[in-house]
């Protein structure tokens, strides 16, 4: 369980953020979850498939990192070999949690910033500072900042979206298997993609419903970035 605590410039005034990649701070995934407010970014660099939450059944999205477990083709040795990193990763320690504050005489629920003070990535002599030397935010805690209001976006919009694509059988089980040398081959099962034949066959009024809700853009994206499949064999290829 994280050791998440309440963010503030008092107690965290040195926190420092080690802004590199590893297995050491627990990027060797093969897969992230990611968030239809990332989508645009995404599937310029990875292919994103559809899986079922175990505890839940509701789908999610995943970007795939890699064909077996714990491996991950965008390392490189300290780094991380795309132009945009998955927000999940790129939030580093830092969480989104919730406090009650009264307001005119109500009480409000507000998102607050948590930090796992036990993420290998915390530090406070290497790495990024969180806040300035007189307690402002810095550049980094304001890049963070956003990604979490994404994800946090991204999870409320993601859950309304699939669950409109389940409704018009949009989603279907794919069985991937992947041909890496004549020796090496790998089955990715588990997953769901955007059934190509009911999506061509919507009728107008339902195209229109998707389109005005902003999911249809959302559909297209994950239909494209299945084409990068391809270029993370060829990663794998170079890898071998």
């Amino acid at each position: 369980m994280p050791n998440a605590v309440l963010l503030n410039n008092v107690a965290h005034k040195d926190l420092k953020v080690i802004n590199r990649y590893g297995a050491e701070f627990g990027d060797n995934l093969s897969s992230v979850l990611t968030f239809p407010t990332e989508f645009a970014d995404m599937q310029r660099e990875y292919p994103i498939l559809l899986r079922k939450n175990d505890k839940t059944g509701e789908f999610q999205t995943h970007a795939v990192l890699g064909f077996e477990p714990g491996e991950n083709l965008y390392l490189n040795n300290d780094n991380w070999d795309a132009s945009y990193v998955p927000a999940i990763v790129a939030r580093g320690p830092f969480l989104i949690g919730f406090q009650e504050k009264e307001m005119d005489g109500e009480l409000q629920r507000e998102t607050v910033i948590h930090v796992d003070m036990d993420n290998p990535r915390v530090s406070q002599s290497e790495g990024e500072p969180v806040f300035l030397e007189h307690g402002g935010n810095s550049p980094y805690l304001e890049k963070v900042v956003k990604t979490l209001n994404a994800i946090h976006e991204g999870l409320g919009y993601g859950k309304v979206m699939y669950e409109a694509l389940a409704d018009l059988e949009l989603i279907e089980p794919v069985n991937l298997e992947i041909q890496i040398t004549p020796e090496a081959q790998y089955n990715l099962t588990g997953y769901y993609a955007i059934n190509e034949d009911k999506l061509r066959d919507l009728d107008a009024a339902n195209l229109e419903k998707l389109n005005k809700m902003g999911f249809l853009e959302g559909v297209y994206l994950l239909k494209s970035s299945l084409s990068n499949i391809k270029s993370l064999v060829e990663r794998k290829r170079a890898a071998l």
